[in-house]
């Protein structure tokens, strides 16, 4: 038996696996060997041995448990992993004796599942695993909440997670920390790596690439800080992912020159390390210093790849270097990277964010890939920047063939109608969104005190101290006067009179969330405001003249990248 098992793994290709498989049978030996071989023909994806497996498996009169198990698994690893649930399928409807799905044909099949999101499919197995006794299994329950999970269903998840009690070990609290980090509810993902610590657990790696997720989608500096802080006291920064991972978190809760100086320390980068420095670097609006990392890469040995460059050109982008981007864009091909639909469009982003309308619009209608809404709607707002209103109607009426049906559609089209104060299209545009049923995404803005999280809308008088915050907007708007403010009113899209656009202006999100860190937060401390569209240029130039006035430091992230206010200047340059 041994020697068996010795030779299956020194075959090393499909003619020593055919070999042995001809000695087997001749010997009398393979009916006792069969499920390993299949084993290791299914599940050795750098041999591709996978179809000998199923060839032999077809061939096989009465497959056993351990055959199903072996195929299934096989399959489950393939680009096509629905093709195990079919296998799954077939054993489950005609069992023997023989042929009984274990405990381990559904810990596969699951596999497959959370492979294809398919989610029907692992609700009837979960029912199945209940029906065959198998509830008691710590791993297979583990592997069934990570499969509601990652196909979206994350209550479901939780659901398992409790049920799971006493069972629960580190891979159950990674899988549902990951999930949730993953699946938008990066609060909750948060809440569970706490929870998981009060109950006395040891994170490991895989628990804080979750949490150092969550911080990242939250920007909740004081908890990343927390778990970096972590990290390096249990030698965890020795995991170049880690590390990774706490530069991107860094990097998107405002402080680039922490994730930097964790860059640096890491000994052995990886691909991803240095794109995810280069990214970090392109969002704050470093471009030369991005670039410069770029061309360093290739001193060290290391290739770039699509999303390199991809995070080069975002670079170039947020920096306003036109001419560097599009020279960057046409080297690709020579150094064997074919150009995706992303870096087209970044390069009509570069191009249109720059006011060259017509050049951006060229690439879009001759690019050999098909051009996807992202791209096009990329378009549509630098129409509505440079009011370009004849190119915004064609892009519009080319979205609205190609089906898309997203109120940013609708809202660009309407702001550029409005800029000109064309209210009948403004109207026309606002009707044919009541009829699609499209609802306006609201713009909402958040900072974080002393661990809480602070959410507020435009106007919003639901927080427990929006009469503070107001009263300190009416200071600041008194401060800013004396430095020459005046409301870019512009920015009020609506026919409406002068004073009521001031108004308007004056209780946009971001100006909340700043003057609530304003009475909330120590001085020396900056402040962090999150948006989740792009910040209004009133609100720039009023965040501007507050930095210094009140001698704070603010940072602000919006939909497309950081603006880092100091002494009254942006980061940004200005250019976004």
């Amino acid at each position: 038996m041994a020697f068996v098992d010795s030779l299956l793994q020194n075959c090393h290709s499909l003619s020593h696996i055919k070999q042995l498989h001809a000695h087997l049978t001749t010997t009398g030996l393979f009916p006792f060997h069969r499920s390993k071989l299949l084993d290791r023909c299914a599940t050795s994806p750098s041999l591709s041995l996978l179809p000998y497996a199923a060839f032999v498996f077809r061939h096989t009169p009465s497959p056993s448990t351990n055959d199903y198990n072996a195929i299934i698994r096989g399959l489950a690893l393939t680009p096509t992993p629905t093709r195990a649930l079919t296998c799954y399928l077939h054993m489950s409807r005609a069992p023997t004796t023989t042929t009984r799905p274990d405990a381990l044909t559904c810990s596969f099949a699951l596999k497959a599942c959370a492979r294809a999101l398919a989610l029907p499919e692992a609700a009837q197995i979960h029912s199945q695993v209940t029906r065959f006794g198998f509830g008691l299994d710590a791993l297979l329950q583990t592997t069934l909440l990570d499969v509601y999970a990652k196909a979206g269903d994350l209550d479901g998840a939780r659901k398992v997670f409790e049920e799971m009690a006493s069972r629960r070990d580190i891979a159950s609290w990674n899988a549902l920390i990951a999930g949730l980090a993953q699946g938008s509810r990066p609060s909750e993902a948060l809440e569970m790596f706490k929870r998981a610590g009060s109950e006395g657990l040891r994170a490991n790696e895989v628990t804080v690439l979750g949490a150092l997720s969550a911080c990242s989608q939250l920007g909740a500096t004081r908890e990343g800080e927390k778990i970096w802080e972590y990290v390096r006291s249990e030698g965890l920064d020795l995991n170049v992912q880690v590390c990774n991972a706490a530069i991107d978190m860094y990097a998107k809760c405002g402080f680039v020159d922490k994730a930097y100086q964790i860059f640096e320390r890491v000994c052995r980068k990886s691909l991803v390390t240095w794109n995810t420095m280069i990214m970090a670097l392109a969002m704050h609006g470093d471009g030369r210093r991005a670039m410069e990392l770029f061309e360093e890469m290739g001193r060290f040995g290391v290739c770039p790849d699509s999303v390199s460059y991809l995070a080069a050109l975002c670079a170039c982008n947020h920096a306003g270097l036109v001419d560097e981007g599009f020279r960057l864009f046409n080297s690709m091909a020579g150094r064997g990277v074919s150009p995706n639909v992303k870096h087209y469009g970044s390069v009509v982003d570069l191009l249109g964010r720059a006011g060259w309308l017509e050049d951006a619009f060229e690439i879009v209608r001759s690019m050999p890939v098909v051009p996807d809404v992202v791209l096009w709607q990329t378009l549509l707002g630098a129409c509505k920047t440079y009011g370009n209103v004849d190119m915004a109607e064609q892009v519009s009426r080319k979205l609205v063939e190609m089906g898309s049906n997203s109120c940013g559609d609708f809202v660009l089209l309407s702001n550029v109608y409005a800029a000109l104060e064309r209210w009948d299209d403004v109207g026309r545009v606002r009707e044919a969104m009541k009829n699609r049923d499209v609802k306006k995404v609201p713009g909402f803005s958040y900072t974080e005190v002393e661990g809480v999280v602070h959410k507020f809308l435009n106007g919003d008088q639901s927080h427990p101290s929006w009469r503070e915050i107001y009263r300190k907007l009416e200071e600041v708007r008194f401060r800013i006067e004396a430095y020459g403010y005046v409301p870019e009113t512009n920015y009020v899209l609506h026919d409406i009179g002068q004073e009521d656009k001031e108004n308007a202006l004056c209780y946009h999100s971001e100006k909340l969330a700043v003057a609530f860190g304003l009475i909330s937060i120590s001085e020396h401390a900056p402040i962090q405001v999150i948006k989740n569209l792009r910040i209004c240029g009133d609100c720039h130039a009023v965040i501007k003249l507050i930095s210094k006035i009140y001698e704070r430091e603010i940072i602000v992230r919006d939909r497309a990248r950081f603006h880092r206010f100091k002494q009254g200047s942006c980061s940004c340059r200005d250019y976004w």
